[in-house]
């Protein structure tokens, strides 16, 4: 994995700047051995670090590019341009003419920086999915950037300091969602995003953003066929060189993704899957159908409550700030699993959801849609006085199902999303103490889904959730999860769903595609009849997910460290000593899977404090 880092507005002699400039970079090469390389100016400095043809830095007198990630240019000039001179003479061409087409001429997963420390400039983008992060601090007149905050950390300019509204927004969202980050005055590019610096100011702006094109002109047959060939493409371009595998969990998109590797490599693929001794959470018998079915090279492993226990420091020190998606465990011992036989990159299938329709809420707000359809008067002056006076109705299922269907109905989208919302179930004043809520706008989460949501112009209410979830679960989440389990297991992540070609071809889908009545990802099954076996097309969505609730009961070392976790973060004096002891005390025991998610949200964070001052002392 590696990374990028530097900076620009500030700078001693070539040879200070170097030594600057390694310090920084050191952090980047915690979990492998790329080399990394720097190039520094007057008052300009930048490192990147990757195995093999990932990193690429290119400098012509004042002007510097640095390139990380697994990209490739998308114009077949510059392509040619790039073969024949380098991709930094190719991209620096590019900036010249039109910061933004520099950005969109790159395809795949990418950071980019181009500093020009003869005029002051400079430009950071990162790729169209957000697959790679960046993160940046304006420090007086200069931008110190980098894939990781502890490479920001070690500029003098920018010492780590923590935000409380970070804090409040990974607990509210189990992560910290961009633009925002952990860290005081440090923010994050968002997908498809791009900065421009000119003389101590800076500004953003995207090159990219989802385009749907909602009426559809093409036949079913030739969307079938077109979406396999896209696929096959994508999968092919994914494999790059490198030695590759794929995760299976049994799932649609997993399953597809493996078989379509076995497809276009021409022998079986190399799968892995965790399986959980917990009722309800193995899905290894669905993994072991699909690979038989496409004849893969299958390796399975089983994650033990001892297992998550080895797991929890190492989770909460890959991530630069607190990440509370348990699912990186068993993402981890998978990727780990890979990387002992050989494989260097790693397929996920994620991103197939949030292109083709398949998670759950999508069909579940289609319901509730219905209701704002209803006339307003209808509804004000008949159905709502009928339900909710309805004598003694708290009696009778039907009309507490109306009741709850109304209210959750009325409220508006995107706050309709979180009515289950961990933390707005417990209440904010219950679990934070005073002090640390004087800190944070208990507002701003609903508040920046808001302001995301509104940004769309799509005209359905699935892509307008689709498009909300390629930020949100996508990129400020799932991507995460599975690209740091990867970089702590020493191999990188590939997602050949999230291919320019494939994200282009899901938004030429109709709403009704996409969502077909309440039938999830219509189209994507229709598409795959024939390739996927039937149970697994008609299975349930489950995934990797992790039985901590359960396990929490009846293990000891693992109750011993979430105890002595939570015991810990009381005297940060964030978390109320009292909502810790009644969390532990009392509702665990009256639902380990319910309250278990905030016992693991509450010890991560705790752990990445511990990993971070451990880092740093």
């Amino acid at each position: 994995m590696s990374g990028l880092c530097g900076w620009i507005g500030n700078g001693a002699s070539a040879a200070d700047n170097r030594g600057l400039i390694e310090a920084m970079a050191a952090p980047m090469g915690r979990f492998d051995a790329s080399p990394v390389q720097t190039l520094q100016g007057r008052s300009s400095a930048v490192a990147v670090s990757a195995a093999g043809a990932g990193a690429q830095l290119y400098q012509n007198g004042a002007l510097t590019v640095a390139l990380w990630g697994q990209a490739w240019l998308r114009d077949e000039r510059m392509a040619q341009q790039a073969a024949e001179q380098g991709v930094g003479k190719a991209l620096a061409d590019a900036w010249r003419k039109s910061p933004q087409l520099a950005c969109a001429s790159l395809s795949g997963a990418f950071v980019l920086a181009i500093i020009d420390e003869a005029a002051g400039e400079a430009m950071l983008a990162i790729d169209r999915m957000g697959t790679l992060p960046l993160s940046y601090q304006l420090a007086g007149e200069a931008l110190v950037f980098g894939s990781s905050a502890d490479t920001i950390a070690r500029h003098p300019l920018t010492p780590a300091r923590i935000d409380p509204q970070g804090i409040y927004n990974y607990v509210y969202f189990h992560m910290v969602p961009s633009p925002g980050t952990v860290h005081a005055n440090q923010q994050r590019l968002r997908p498809g995003e791009y900065l421009l610096y000119r003389q101590g100011r800076i500004e953003t702006h995207q090159y990219w953003r989802m385009q749907f094109e909602e009426r559809g002109s093409k036949s079913l047959p030739e969307l079938k066929q077109e979406f396999r060939d896209v696929l096959r493409s994508s999968v092919r371009e994914a494999i790059g060189g490198q030695q590759v595998g794929a995760f299976l969990s049994g799932g649609t998109d997993s399953s597809t993704i493996a078989g379509t590797l076995c497809e276009v490599s021409g022998a079986p693929a190399k799968t892995y899957s965790i399986g959980f001794e917990a009722e309800g959470y193995d899905e290894m018998d669905y993994a072991r159908l699909a690979s038989r079915h496409f004849g893969t090279e299958h390796h399975e492993y089983y994650v033990t409550p001892d297992d998550v226990v080895a797991a929890i420091p190492k989770i909460a020190g890959v991530f630069d700030q607190p990440f509370g998606n348990a699912s990186a465990v068993p993402g981890y011992y998978c990727a780990k699993m890979a990387q002992a036989d050989g494989v260097t990159r790693i397929f996920g299938g994620d991103g197939g959801d949030e292109l083709f329709g398949g998670n759950e809420r999508y069909s579940k707000q289609h319901v509730f849609a219905r209701y704002e359809r209803v006339p307003g008067l209808l509804r004000k002056a008949l159905l709502e006085p009928a339900v909710f006076n309805f004598p003694a109705g708290e009696h009778f299922k039907l009309v507490r199902k109306a009741r709850s269907y109304i209210a959750q109905a009325s409220v508006p989208m995107p706050a309709r999303l979180e009515t289950y919302n961990l933390l707005g179930r417990y209440g904010p004043s219950q679990v934070f103490t005073d002090d640390f809520l004087a800190g944070a706008d208990a507002g701003a989460p609903l508040a920046s889904l808001s302001h995301t949501y509104g940004k769309s112009d799509a005209g359905s209410l699935i892509n307008r959730m689709l498009e909300l979830d390629l930020k949100i679960t996508l990129a400020d989440n799932d991507l995460p999860k599975v690209v740091k389990a990867c970089e702590l297991a020493g191999l990188e992540a590939a997602f050949p769903f999230l291919n320019d070609q494939m994200v282009a071809f899901s938004a030429r889908l109709t709403p009704q595609q996409k969502l077909n009545g309440t039938q999830l990802r219509w189209f994507f099954k229709e598409a795959l009849r024939d390739f996927l076996p039937n149970e697994i097309i008609t299975k349930q969505k489950h995934g990797f997910g992790l039985p901590f609730g359960v396990w929490l009961q009846h293990h000891k070392p693992l109750q011993q460290l979430a105890t002595d976790s939570l015991t810990d973060l009381k005297a940060r004096k964030i978390v109320r000593g009292e909502f810790i002891d009644q969390l532990v005390g009392q509702h665990l025991s009256e639902h380990a899977g319910y309250h278990g998610t905030m016992v693991w949200v509450l010890m991560m964070l705790e752990q990445w404090y511990k990993q971070r001052e451990s880092s740093h002392g």
